[in-house]
């Protein structure tokens, strides 16, 4: 639910609505709230109408002012663009004229419905100008961009339409006096009697990680994945060994190969049928936020952007098993929603397990992993991580130790290291995700000027170009690719802590200075900054520069998305390192990364593959 605070992105807690949404709404949809606001609606159906915006993690909603119905407008998996429009609408006088923010929102409508549940689907239009060139704005709505911002989805795969919703009995409403009129799709009430089959809680949602090398069982770990019993999530992986089984937690760590190439005629098939889905008409929704300290933008940017890296991770058989929930159907039954009480208990046992004196790092490990596990498949857990700040601090502090601390004089790194390090970026790349309205998270990495924030960013960067002992050596090699592992990981975590300085940098907060721009002045001083960076751009253009016809895997694609945001970021916000990617990689990209051989690598029905399509283009025009 979004959170009371001060923070860009916290919204101030309307105690009305919010009693509402507790009310009318079930427990999964009410704790998957993220933020509210109220602003002017048009749309094909709606004309000018003073509304509620309610965003989820994956659905935009609307209700009357004052709330009378929940109506679940489109989901994110339909939007194609969300857009800041320059514009002075002639609805509105004065300052409100002024300073009202106009956010445009395309998406895609689902087939002709039957009557009553064609939300925003009719044929009548309301007739909207075009937007005005930049030039015509005066106000404080910020001009069009497209930099750094999240990027319209593709596919519907996976999708739960609002037409599986429950529709409650018809309400009226003096704003908007029949719902029934607008085509509006309501959301599920709580059931009057408790379900047999209560839902779960959580939904699935993590950021990319890597599966567990092989070579981790230099830290005696099994070879088949370490399990153990847990009430937040459950698994139905059959053969588990006795020894493994405690009574409390469950861990799953799934160490199998998944295939990750799509034959060339499988990629005509796809590229024909995305064709025959781009049939479907696109409609679009306006809102106009009538405040200048709106944030209803930067919700939506930022639900859109972690809604379509979510739904991309899923299509990966093996991420689909690590955050698989107790809800899942094919369980065959569902168990009982886990209590925000009952979680924090069982998070404070585990907090408390990590930060005992003497703990060897076989412990450590393996509680990670267990810590990372849950929190991909509980949202409530990442709040509480950031709410209780010594886990957090701890985790910095032995990557400190691990990557930077504990290094021979050499600058060898051990196996031990490396695993230990991946694994703690990992767990704070998920703690990231979905957690943008939580104060704490905001106030902790804010404290005494970014200390925290500032240690983090140092901690996770290293020598991509790391010398080993034993060159050619088969323990060599397992190092490498131990060590690409982990910058992978820690490319992800850079990302997620990039998406919050992008996210302030548009807030005009005095005492926010958590921006793209302090991030990367911070590293700047870093010895090891450029050849992480120099990593980063090599591997894009080794993925999209490979001449075999052949599909990127889902974790694969969220990762050259994150890559591609972060040297944007480089490129926009840092003189120096977009001097010195100029100077080092302009030809490369010139000639080896072409946007149609990166269609080429990007299955169409991938939610992230048009915004990694689009930051392509940005990063060649960029570097000509």
């Amino acid at each position: 639910m979004a959170r009371t605070g001060s923070g860009p992105l916290l919204s101030r807690r309307n105690i009305k609505l919010d009693s509402f949404l507790k009310r009318n709404t079930e427990r999964t949809v009410y704790e998957r709230i993220r933020a509210y606001e109220p602003c002017v609606v048009i749309s094909e159906t709606v004309n000018k109408v003073y509304m509620h915006v309610v965003l989820s993690d994956e659905f935009v909603y609307l209700t009357e002012y004052p709330p009378r119905t929940l109506t679940a407008a489109f989901s994110f998996s339909r939007v194609r663009d969300i857009e800041m429009v320059n514009d002075l609408p002639d609805f509105l006088r004065g300052k409100d004229r002024e300073l009202c923010q106009h956010i445009r929102i395309t998406y895609v409508t689902e087939k002709p419905a039957r009557r009553g549940r064609d939300w925003l689907r009719r044929n009548q239009r309301v007739g909207l100008r075009p937007a005005a060139p930049p030039s015509r704005r005066t106000s404080h709505c910020p001009t069009i961009t497209h930099h750094l911002e999240g990027y319209p989805t593709q596919s519907n795969h996976g999708e739960k339409g609002p037409e599986e919703l429950r529709v409650s009995a018809p309400t009226r409403s003096a704003s908007c006096p029949n719902p029934e009129s607008l085509g509006l799709l309501r959301v599920p009430h709580p059931p009057t009697q408790p379900p047999s089959t209560p839902p779960s809680l959580y939904s699935p949602s993590s950021s990319p990680t890597s599966p567990l090398s092989p070579s981790s069982q230099r830290l005696n770990i099994p070879e088949h994945g370490q399990v153990r019993m847990d009430e937040w999530v459950v698994t139905d992986i059959k053969a588990v060994s006795a020894q493994t089984v405690t009574a409390r937690r469950v861990f799953v760590d799934v160490t199998f190969q998944v295939p990750r190439r799509f034959s060339s005629v499988l990629s005509r098939l796809l590229r024909r049928d995305c064709v025959n889905a781009s049939e479907e008409r696109e409609a679009e929704l306006h809102l106009y936020a009538v405040s200048h300290t709106s944030t209803l933008y930067l919700h939506l940017q930022s639900s859109w952007n972690s809604f379509i890296i979510r739904s991309t991770l899923l299509l990966d058989p093996l991420h689909r098993v690590r955050c698989k929930t107790s809800s899942d159907s094919s369980l065959g039954r569902r168990l009982p929603a886990i209590s925000w009480e009952r979680t924090a208990h069982l998070y404070g046992q585990l907090s408390s397990e990590l930060l005992q004196e003497g703990i060897s790092v076989e412990s450590l490990y393996l509680l990670l992993q267990e810590l990372r596990t849950a929190a991909h498949r509980n949202i409530p857990l990442r709040r509480l991580f950031w709410k209780s700040s010594e886990v957090c601090v701890f985790l910095v502090q032995t990557l400190e130790e691990s990557l930077h601390g504990c290094q021979s004089l050499s600058g060898v790194y051990t196996t031990d290291q490396l695993l230990l390090s991946t694994v703690i970026v990992q767990t704070l790349a998920v703690m990231f995700r979905e957690t943008e309205v939580e104060p704490a998270r905001l106030n902790l990495l804010s404290a005494k000027k970014g200390t925290l924030a500032s240690r983090m960013l140092l901690a996770l960067i290293c020598d991509p170009e790391l010398q080993t002992q034993n060159q050619g050596s088969l323990t060599d090699c397992e190092l490498q690719v131990l060590l690409a592992e982990y910058l992978d990981a820690a490319c992800s975590l850079l990302f997620e802590l990039l998406l919050l300085g992008h996210e302030a940098s548009r807030c005009s907060s005095a005492d926010n200075f958590l921006s793209v721009g302090w991030i990367l002045r911070v590293l700047q001083p870093h010895p090891h900054l450029t050849t992480f960076i120099d990593h980063q751009a090599q591997q894009v253009v080794l993925v999209l520069s490979d001449l075999q016809e052949s599909f990127l895997s889902p974790l694969q694609s969220v990762l050259l998305y994150q890559r591609c945001r972060l040297l944007l970021a480089c490129l926009q916000y840092n003189t120096q390192l977009a001097q010195h990617l100029l100077s080092h990689f302009r030809e490369e990209f010139r000639y080896f990364v072409k946007p149609s051989c990166a269609e080429e690598k990007l299955p169409p029905h991938y939610p992230i593959s048009q915004p990694t399509l689009r930051l392509v283009e940005q990063i060649l025009t960029l570097l000509r």
